[in-house]
């Protein structure tokens, strides 16, 4: 049974009430995402739920940062761990039910943060009743038309029909069977074949989301991260596209833009959802996922009437180099001022290596999807220091900061998971070529010699952690001078302290090409991306660094510095 909404918007706490314009918090927030399943188990059965994430909020709150986002916890099969929705006003039983998520919220509002949550609207799960019925109902039905049903092409519609290719490998159509038993139409899944995309020219689909976005804002949540915000149009006609998929295309000149990504009419429906969140009081905050490039086409998604930000994936893919970072803060800070929001900033989420092991390569290597026991390893060490430093640099940035959970740890990806027990589809679909996203999911690490390192209350886990993260654990390093955890406590502190958030970036010159230099507000940044010594200005005033080193000689390879300085 689906749930019904709440009669009334729920109450805001009074600390987030409506800001005048240009002051509301997401502007310069420091977000943490929270996977689910991934946090912390309440229960022992290996899985992270809701009561587990509440259990732990005070963590985050601890940490110092403004709010959590939710990965997906809705009704679900669980074939894309929860992108693939049955029920969108549900909570799935593996997290718990909609009375925990409550829990939560007022959890999470009365220490002070609020609370993201995941919507996915490009596509349902199959399990869904809509693709039920459309199953059940057959060609030219209503119920077909809230989905992209089409025929197959050749003599007798056997081949599909166009050559769109899934983002998790394979092809984006799968041919249904008829309700007579006959080979029938195809449908488009442009990421699992459990995963069928949504019609968008339909307005059945447009108020069925509406009614979504009401549904959780009704029960208080702060605002949506949209999930594959730039794919939910498609070009009139369907055009044949023959090119390698990927995420985050654009980047080539040799290809146009792809019929399934950044259509125009997306803007139309973000419009509509700004009306929406527009009649809650709050500040309520809608966040694309849009992996579009240059930067000048994410600032098309939040434009005034549009979404408030968008996920900033230039950044997050730009190695660790002085100039490309240059350049990508540059672009960025220049094309969201164009449109009056703020820059974001990002180094991991539940969908890329972790930073720490990207940084633990040399830039310009070129890595897998996903890294196996039996790929190229990282240093670890190196990839740590880096990690650290590149942290420090992002959360001086103007504008808003998204950490992934598990970095405050400074946790790698785990490289050396067992084939057999990944769960990405990504590596189903791909014949086991790709080994996809699992190895930076694995369950975080609380207490060092607690089973599960304190994920939960028994050994289990959904996947298997690495023995070397027990040295990782929360309680291994807090209270720990410079460790990893107290370095970005402490970040975070300094950030909220100066308004660095808030600032604005000005380039310092005179410093080697290696060494990302600016001011904001009264804080001089010093981020050394080469191998060599950069001295500091004379008398100036150390606040943090980004691992402990003696500055006495000048800033070594690989660290970040804020100082105060003339």
């Amino acid at each position: 049974m689906t749930a019904e909404p709440l009669e009334t918007h729920t109450a805001v706490p009074a600390a987030f009430a409506t800001s005048a314009p240009g002051q509301e918090w997401w502007r310069s927030a420091v977000i943490y995402q929270v996977y689910p399943r991934s946090f912390a188990d309440s229960d022992g059965d290996g899985i992270g739920d809701l009561p587990g994430i509440t259990a732990r909020l005070p963590h985050l709150a601890e940490l110092g940062v403004d709010a959590l986002w939710l990965s997906p916890f809705y009704s679900s099969p669980q074939a894309d761990a929860g992108y693939d929705v049955a029920d969108y006003r549900e909570v799935d039983p593996v997290f718990g039910d909609l009375a925990a998520a409550d829990d939560l919220l007022a959890r999470a509002h009365q220490l002070g943060l609020r609370v993201i949550v995941d919507i996915v609207p490009n596509h349902t799960s199959d399990e869904h009743a809509w693709f039920q019925a459309a199953l059940a109902a057959g060609p030219g039905s209503a119920e077909r038309a809230r989905y992209l049903f089409r025929d197959g092409l050749g003599e007798h519609g056997e081949l599909p029909p166009n050559s769109w290719r899934s983002v998790f490998g394979g092809p984006a159509w799968t041919r249904v069977t008829e309700p007579g038993g006959a080979p029938g139409q195809w449908y488009l899944h442009l990421f699992d074949v459990k995963q069928p995309d949504l019609d968008w020219t339909n307005p059945v689909v447009h108020a069925e989301f509406d009614s979504v976005l009401r549904f959780w804002l009704d029960r208080g949540v702060n605002g949506f991260r949209i999930d594959v915000a730039h794919g939910l149009v498609k070009a009139e006609g369907l055009p044949d596209w023959d090119h390698e998929l990927d995420l985050l295309e654009g980047g080539d000149s040799r290809f146009s833009r792809p019929p399934f990504w950044d259509q125009p009419g997306v803007h139309e429906i973000y419009r509509e959802w700004h009306r929406v969140v527009a009649e809650y009081a709050g500040d309520r905050v809608l966040v694309a996922e849009a992996w579009v490039y240059p930067a000048a086409r994410i600032s098309d998604y939040v434009r005034p009437d549009e979404l408030h930000q968008s996920f900033n994936f230039p950044y997050l893919v730009t190695p660790w180099q002085g100039a490309p970072l240059r350049e990508v803060i540059t672009e960025s800070l220049a094309a969201m001022a164009g449109v009056g929001a703020p820059a974001t900033w990002v180094l991991s989420n539940h969908d890329v290596l972790r930073h720490t092991t990207r940084f633990g390569f040399e830039p310009g290597t070129a890595l897998p999807n996903g890294i196996g026991a039996d790929d190229a390893q990282p240093d670890a060490e190196l990839g740590l220091r880096r990690g650290r430093a590149a942290t420090m640099l992002m959360l001086a940035l103007p504008g808003s900061a998204y950490l992934y959970q598990g970095e405050e740890l400074g946790l790698p990806e785990h490289t050396s998971l067992p084939d057999d027990v990944r769960q990405d589809p990504t590596w189903l679909r791909s014949s086991h070529e790709h080994r996809g996203r699992d190895g930076c999911r694995v369950p975080l690490p609380w207490s060092a010699d607690a089973p599960s390192y304190g994920f939960g209350p028994t050994s289990r886990t959904w996947l298997p952690q690495p023995a070397s993260w027990a040295a990782l654990a929360l309680d291994a390093q807090r209270a720990v001078p410079g460790s990893t955890y107290e370095t970005y406590r402490e970040a975070l502190a300094l950030r909220r302290a100066e308004r660095l958030g808030e600032g604005e970036l000005t380039w310092v010159e005179g410093y080697p090409a290696e060494v990302v230099a600016f001011r904001t507000g009264e804080v001089l940044v010093l981020a050394n991306t080469g191998t060599g010594t950069v001295p500091l200005p004379d008398g100036a005033q150390v606040l943090l660094t980004s691992v402990p080193v003696d500055l006495s000689q000048g800033l070594p390879a690989d660290v970040t510095v804020w100082v105060r300085a003339r």
